[in-house]
């Protein structure tokens, strides 16, 4: 499986949560951009497999969207801790989370993987704690019910967005924002394109982490089962969409996120992929926005949690040609 490694030189964290500080107040009533030591994050209400987010921080691209569309390429499968050999990560310590294609293989159907699992002393020495998120049945009227629950499995498919670190608490960006006043609806999606404005299209910067949509609610995908060859293959964009069934959660929902703010080496990046899992409730999928206008004391209103750092090289695994 063919891989390249690409060294990235971000900022210090301290200067980029300055960036993103003066960007969260056009968007949020309230918002906060800090430099902080990492919180446990194996407790609620993030439910990680490790501590931290420090320590041999990495970023890897894994398939793509064209493993997927115009036809699925089901002879594209891998596994998370192949995946983490490759990206140089340690057997004695070590964490992935993300977002991507859950193993199709190993579930009997297409759905949704938000993967968050760590190891300690060998790569057999497995706390998995990932999640997947599927269509369990679809009515006629279209309206998909999904359910999310945890998945023993090391094993995705078609394309994958990690971040990998050894998982031990050092500093961290910490993000909060709540009661947004303006338009961009997606929290991941607005901190990425914040720092692309900073910092253009020549210098990218990846980070990786979590957040918390602690109040509100958001819309997010679930892709069904791969559609019968006689619907093959998919024509456009619009066919895709109209096949992914999409979901109106509310919070809490806890959400794995991968974001780059360019890709100046042209390497096809996902430049945003972030997918989500609630810890009382069979609810999960693809994050896409909020749905919850800055309205100050109403129970409507959006509030999330971040804890993010920034990855120091991206892998491109199986990049498609």
């Amino acid at each position: 499986m063919a891989a390249t490694r690409h060294p990235l030189s971000p900022p210090p964290l301290d200067e980029l949560a300055k960036v993103l500080q003066r960007a969260l107040e056009a968007n949020y009533e309230s918002a906060s951009a800090d430099v902080t030591t990492c919180p446990d994050l194996t407790q609620a209400p993030f439910h990680l497999a490790s501590p931290g987010l420090s320590g041999d921080e990495s970023a890897a691209d894994i398939g793509g969207q064209a493993h997927l569309a115009p036809r699925p390429l089901l002879e594209k499968r891998y596994s998370l801790l192949e995946c983490a050999k490759i990206m140089n990560m340690s057997e004695q310590r070590g964490m992935l989370i993300g977002a991507g294609a859950a193993p199709f293989h190993v579930i009997g159907q297409n759905a949704e993987l938000a993967p968050n699992l760590s190891w300690q002393d060998d790569f057999e020495n497995i706390k998995n704690l990932t999640h997947v998120t599927k269509v369990v049945e679809r009515q006629p009227s279209d309206e998909a019910q999904v359910r999310c629950e945890k998945l023993d499995s090391t094993e995705c498919a078609l394309m994958m967005n990690l971040f990998g670190s050894s998982g031990a608490t050092g500093p961290v960006l910490k993000i909060t924002a709540r009661a947004r006043k303006g338009d961009e609806k997606s929290f991941s999606e607005f901190l990425r394109v914040a720092l692309q404005r900073e910092y253009g299209d020549e210098h990218q910067i990846s980070l990786g982490g979590v957040f918390v949509m602690k109040r509100g609610n958001a819309v997010f995908h679930v892709m069904p089962d791969f559609p019968p060859e006689e619907q093959l293959p998919f024509k456009d964009r619009e066919a895709v969409s109209d096949w992914l069934t999409f979901h109106d959660f509310v919070a809490p929902m806890v959400c794995l996120t991968v974001f780059h703010s360019a890709d100046p080496e042209g390497l096809g990046l996902r430049m945003e992929h972030t997918h989500c899992f609630s810890s009382d409730k069979n609810q999960g999928g693809h994050y896409h926005y909020d749905v919850s206008p800055g309205q100050d004391g109403t129970e409507g209103e959006i509030e999330y949690e971040a804890y993010l750092n920034t990855a120091k090289v991206l892998y491109r695994i199986d990049m498609p040609q």
